[in-house]
């Protein structure tokens, strides 16, 4: 009798927890519709689910590159391909018929691009976490996604700051494949990819589990609604950047040095709510929607990890490396290579290769600064 009454306690306590969580995001959501408009609200909802599908899933980016790296587990990379796939089929189209409103995540190859996307690409090994990921592990608690957090905002703005220096180095034109020939030539060289992945697995390990197939389904359809409702594909790295350019600003810096922040469009923003910026609303959303499903589970009771200061040095480095070099990389896994290559940008594919070269020495360094734990 007394074991009944103590599950039927931590049962109605569970229920309790998560009826709040619900009512909390249906609270938020309004309240940024009220003060920015509905279609901010949208925008955090839709960051919401991102979060909660990327956790609640077990989808990302860092983690399926490095099991293909070690183990040639081909699963979650044949996932992202997948889903890439079915942004594509809606994008294309979509850009097409609405050029004036929608735009793609467009961006010329050039020298600073692939050294960025290379840097990027080994530092997401390091702190096991792209841009979403680092989103997401610091949403469900881990304590290293947490520390590499502002690191990466830092150097996002940092990044960001001397960009035009960088960009000097020699870019070549931007080169955009649309249309229906373009549709086809996308989906073919992510076929081409998935091809190789195969061929390179072995024969026991040729299979997407069901649960990343509804992911990839999951986050193609947040991604085209994010194109829809922002005007512009999913991103990470300028929202982040963001953040602490208004915190510099707000210490008294001066940011007219700056060809990049001092431009209009984005000097604009720097006086205006966080709330009116499409990728900071999704970004939070995305922190957001990942505590939701780790309260919702089990709680944010994670233990820190035995980390050595080297690693925990190693860890704020690389954080700082992530935002520095995605923003010379025109994006990081989502802003560049995700919406890259499904709305039909060159610059998107270079990243890959770029980032995953970069991965498999990320992923050799790992051991050797102590953050195998």
């Amino acid at each position: 009798m007394a074991g009944t009454s103590i599950a039927a306690t931590g049962g109605g306590s569970d229920l309790a927890r998560r009826g709040l969580l619900v009512g909390g995001v249906l609270i938020a959501a309004l309240a940024v519709a009220a003060l920015a408009g509905a279609r901010y609200g949208a925008l955090l909802l839709v960051g919401l689910g991102f979060g909660i599908a990327l956790e609640g899933l077990r989808f990302g980016f860092a983690g399926p590159w490095r099991a293909m790296i070690l183990r040639r587990d081909p699963a979650g990379l044949l996932a992202q391909l997948v889903s890439i796939g079915l942004v594509a089929l809606a994008a294309f189209p979509l850009l097409a018929s609405n050029g004036e409103e929608l735009f793609g995540a467009h961006a010329p190859i050039g020298v600073a691009m692939v050294g960025g996307a290379f840097v990027f690409g080994a530092a997401m090994q390091l702190v096991m976490g792209c841009g979403s990921g680092t989103l997401v592990n610091a949403g469900s608690g881990n304590v290293v996604g947490a520390v590499a957090l502002p690191f990466f905002a830092l150097g996002s703005f940092g990044g960001a700051y001397n960009l035009d220096w960088w960009i000097s180095l020699g870019t070549a034109p931007v080169v955009v494949l649309d249309g229906t020939d373009g549709l086809i030539a996308t989906l073919a060289g992510l076929a081409a990819v998935a091809a190789v992945v195969l061929w390179l697995a072995p024969r026991e390990a040729r299979r997407i589990p069901r649960r990343l197939w509804i992911a990839a389904a999951v986050i193609a359809a947040l991604a085209i609604l994010n194109l829809v409702i922002a005007g512009q594909p999913w991103g990470i790295v300028y929202g982040l950047g963001l953040w602490a350019a208004k915190g510099a600003q707000a210490v008294g810096a001066d940011l007219s040095g700056s060809a990049f922040w001092a431009a209009p469009t984005n000097a604009e923003r720097l006086q205006q709510s966080i709330l009116t910026d499409v990728t900071s609303l999704t970004n939070i959303g995305l922190i957001g929607g990942a505590f939701l499903v780790s309260v919702w589970r089990r709680g944010l009771g994670k233990r820190l990890p035995k980390l050595s200061p080297l690693a925990w040095g190693s860890t704020i480095v690389a954080g700082f490396l992530l935002g520095y070099s995605s923003r010379l990389a025109f994006g990081c896994n989502v802003g560049a290579f995700f919406s890259g290559v499904s709305t039909g940008s060159l610059h998107g594919w270079a990243w890959f290769a770029a980032a995953f070269f970069g991965a498999y020495w990320g992923v050799k360094l790992r051991p050797k600064l102590g953050l195998e734990v």
